[in-house]
């Protein structure tokens, strides 16, 4: 796994990231791989006063990505990420969700656990309002994600039911080979299977991410895509040490 983990970052720095999810990706997927880079300074840079493109989803996506970060030494001290949280309460509606839909809740209750605040009216908004519609492996892993993550807050499970029965049907809906039906898809959803405690049921779909790499080193269509190949590094980092020593 090492040369495909080179061959990837080798990939990334010769491509042109300038958009907040590719950087936010970028960032998270350096962080984890401990490899040194300046996608930080570039991601805030690309903020408008106190968010990112107007956007609750790019917003979180940042603020998750640079949460993790020592804010001082590494991007310009000037910037507060306390701006953006106070930015994105004020967009948080009072029935818990933000803008009444599933991916700016989820993503969003996902940054607020990395800057270490616990919401759990947006959580209780997810559980109760999850139907039909909402009903797709991406969707349903993103929720698992954000409930998991504002649980950990607290060191309590709040929905451990719902969790594992929907983690159940997400594996339920796996193909043969280990993989999901997109690579940005299973990306996200063997994330949210590995913070649920299934890694030892995900090697298989671990190999199958290896082995879906293009030959120049990135994952995605044609000549490759900056977010899936980080998405894929960043699932890479989270079963790293099965896959490892599977291969041992």
């Amino acid at each position: 796994m090492e040369d495909a983990i080179k061959r990837a970052f080798a990939w990334t720095e010769v491509q042109d990231a300038s958009g907040t999810k590719e950087l936010a990706r970028l960032i998270t997927a350096c962080r984890i791989w401990n490899v040194e880079n300046d996608y930080s300074s570039r991601l805030v840079q690309l903020r408008s006063e106190d968010n990112w493109e107007g956007s609750i989803r790019e917003t979180s996506r940042a603020c998750s990505a640079l949460a993790a970060l020592d804010i001082g030494s590494n991007i310009n001290s000037n910037f507060n990420i306390g701006d953006s949280l106070h930015w994105m309460a004020s967009r948080q509606q009072d029935n818990g969700s933000w803008d009444n839909d599933v991916y700016d809740t989820t993503y969003a209750l996902i940054a607020l656990a990395d800057m270490d605040v616990h919401e759990p009216n947006g959580c209780r908004w997810l559980v109760e309002n999850y139907g039909e519609k909402w009903e797709h492996v991406g969707t349903t892993s993103l929720i698992i994600t954000a409930l998991i993550k504002q649980s950990d807050l607290v060191q309590t499970n709040m929905y451990p039911d719902f969790v594992r029965e929907r983690a159940g049907w997400i594996f339920s809906e796996r193909n043969e080979d280990g993989g999901w039906k997109f690579i940005s898809t299973s990306n996200l959803v063997i994330q949210a299977l590995s913070i649920a405690g299934f890694n030892k049921e995900l090697e298989r779909s671990g190999e199958w991410l290896l082995r879906k790499q293009n030959p120049n080193g990135s994952w995605g269509k044609g000549e490759g895509d900056i977010t899936a190949t980080a998405l894929s590094l960043i699932t890479l980092g989270f079963l790293k040490d099965n896959l490892i020593n599977k291969r041992k």
